[in-house]
């Protein structure tokens, strides 16, 4: 199971790499946040299978149904600044112009 943790934990470095290097669009930003939400969804599933707990089982099914609702407000704020701005650069977007 060593070997799978690593590969979880190097997937997750991934994400994160790809979430600071590529903030061209706003779809990508989403993408790697999902991708971060699902790799820990199944760290924590891996995790409770190896130590048998069964006192912490209900967490991955919480964080699988607080990931959907974050991946719904993001698509939510993309059809939002697509409309207002036209396009989902990120360089487009300012703070204190929204």
């Amino acid at each position: 199971m060593p070997t799978t943790l690593f590969l979880l934990n190097t997937s997750f470095l991934l994400g994160l790499l790809g979430l600071i290097l590529h903030r061209t669009h706003f779809m990508s930003v989403l993408i790697c946040i999902e991708t971060l939400m699902l790799v820990l969804y199944l760290m924590m599933t891996t995790l409770i299978s190896l130590t048998n707990s069964t006192t912490t089982a209900i967490m991955p099914i919480l964080l699988l149904a607080m990931s959907a609702c974050e991946a719904s407000s993001g698509l939510a704020l993309l059809v939002a600044t697509a409309r207002t701005h036209g396009t989902d650069h990120m360089k487009n977007l300012n703070l204190l112009k929204c």
